[in-house]
């Protein structure tokens, strides 16, 4: 089973239970059967000093991902801390309102937002992917569209 830990401090209202059944089906269809994650929803000022804390970037984004353990082998016993989640609502609404959004190869990428207003899918989506061990590219843009649906 994976364990989700949600924290919405963000100040925007978020279905919680969806964005957890997300989480567990890419770790799940990412071949990860047992861990320990931790989702935050922040405020654009707490994604902004994390940004700049950690990557050395001042502004506000969408999505970070903190890895912990990744897919390695484990000892016997040891849950797997899969690492931290963090979705910024308010930065994936604009984005998701922005002009035509494109794959960082350029390429037009689908809608991110489907109906109901959840425009922190896509985001969430990299996130986790980055956190299993993909980096950005042609394998990651393809992992992710398994998910889009």
């Amino acid at each position: 089973m994976i364990e989700v830990e949600v924290d919405n401090r963000s100040g925007t209202e978020v279905d919680e239970a969806t964005a957890v059944e997300l989480a567990r089906s890419v770790l799940v269809g990412e071949g990860v059967e047992e861990g320990e994650l931790g989702l935050a929803f922040v405020a654009p000022d707490e994604s902004r000093a994390l940004k700049r804390d950690h990557l050395g970037v001042d502004e506000a984004t969408d999505a970070l991902a903190f890895p912990i353990d990744g897919l390695g082998a484990l000892p016997d016993g040891v849950p797997r801390q899969l690492g931290d989640v963090v979705v910024c609502p308010q930065v994936c609404a604009l984005e998701a309102s922005s002009a035509e959004p494109t794959t960082p190869g350029g390429r037009p990428r689908a809608p991110s937002a489907p109906a109901g207003g959840a425009e922190w899918r896509r985001p969430l989506v990299h996130a986790l992917l980055h956190l299993v061990g993909y980096d950005h590219g042609a394998e990651m843009e393809a992992r992710e569209a398994v998910y889009a649906a």
